[in-house]
């Protein structure tokens, strides 16, 4: 019984002593974590003052709130590590790093897609190439942009889908944007039959352009015969409009094609079209002409 009291004695001992040591440094790690949480606070409200100053980061308001909570975020980890450090857990410290490190790789694997089109949304949100109810070309898609996000840029199509691209894809490939000098350049190919005057189809053709309502006068008109078909004389027409949107460009290429149209009838200008020679001589055969064709007499009785 006395060897239990006595261990008992021994045991609250050192749990005193342990605790009288124990208790500064405590108190120290928290009072540092205090400082560090209100610096933590202190940061991320000057940064947000310091960016309201800045013209893009106005624009980009949520981009400013992201930086602005990674300082603060920043100042309070700092303040834990230390705060650990100090009531003497680095061991601890060491094997959360550790463990962070693994679960970090892990990560990285499993959200490498999302990182990349969360990166490459930073990319569209601060160079802009292109912003909302812009034309472009992006791949396949062809449309207006609806919304530029950080994972996805949503395009409504022409055919009138809404396609969700990824925003890698749009770095990864080549991408247009009509709109960002708001013409279009419209070309018309066509040909014409091998006995028209070519000096001829181009005045009319240069003529008739004229004549389009979406035309820009003070940007010029090309024609340009480009080759010689197997029954055509190739040629592209091509001028510039004023884009808003696809209807003008549609609009555009209607009203030329009618015009053209109606014009080489009227000069009596052909537009080609392929021409196909058949020959019905079979080598080892019999020609289709060497007998002349005969034809019976079928009574409306027989069958």
């Amino acid at each position: 019984m006395d060897k239990i009291v006595s261990s008992l004695e021994k045991t609250l001992e050192v749990w005193e002593t342990t605790t009288l040591e124990f208790l500064p440094k405590l108190l120290v790690a928290f009072v540092v974590c205090v400082v560090f949480f209100a610096l933590a606070r202190l940061a991320k409200s000057w940064c947000l003052r310091s960016f309201s100053r800045i013209e893009f980061f106005q624009a980009h308001r949520e981009l400013a709130g992201f930086l602005g909570s990674a300082i603060g975020l920043f100042f309070v980890l700092s303040g834990v590590f230390i705060a650990l450090q100090f009531i003497g857990l680095e061991q601890v410290l060491t094997k959360l790093l550790a463990g962070a490190g693994i679960v970090g790789v892990i990560a990285g694997f499993a959200f490498k897609d999302i990182a990349s089109n969360a990166f490459a949304g930073l990319l569209l949100n601060s160079q802009r190439p292109f912003v909302e109810d812009d034309w472009v070309q992006i791949g396949e898609n062809y449309g207006k942009v609806a919304e530029l996000g950080w994972l996805t840029t949503a395009v409504d199509t022409v055919s009138g889908q809404r396609v969700f691209v990824p925003n890698q894809l749009i770095y990864s490939a080549t991408f247009i944007n009509y709109s960002t000098f708001g013409r279009r350049r419209v070309v018309l190919k066509s040909g014409v039959s091998y006995g028209d005057n070519l000096e001829h189809v181009r005045s009319v053709a240069l003529e008739t352009v004229s004549q389009v309502s979406q035309l820009l006068t003070e940007s010029p008109v090309d024609f340009y015969y480009t080759d010689i078909g197997g029954s055509t004389y190739n040629f592209q027409l091509r001028f510039w409009i004023k884009f808003q949107n696809n209807d003008d460009y549609q609009k555009a290429m209607s009203d030329i094609i009618m015009k053209l149209k109606r014009r080489f009838e009227e000069e009596n200008i052909s537009i080609a079209y392929p021409v196909t020679s058949l020959d019905f001589g079979v080598k080892g055969g019999v020609n289709l002409f060497d007998s002349p064709l005969k034809t019976v007499a079928v009574s409306s009785g027989e069958k």
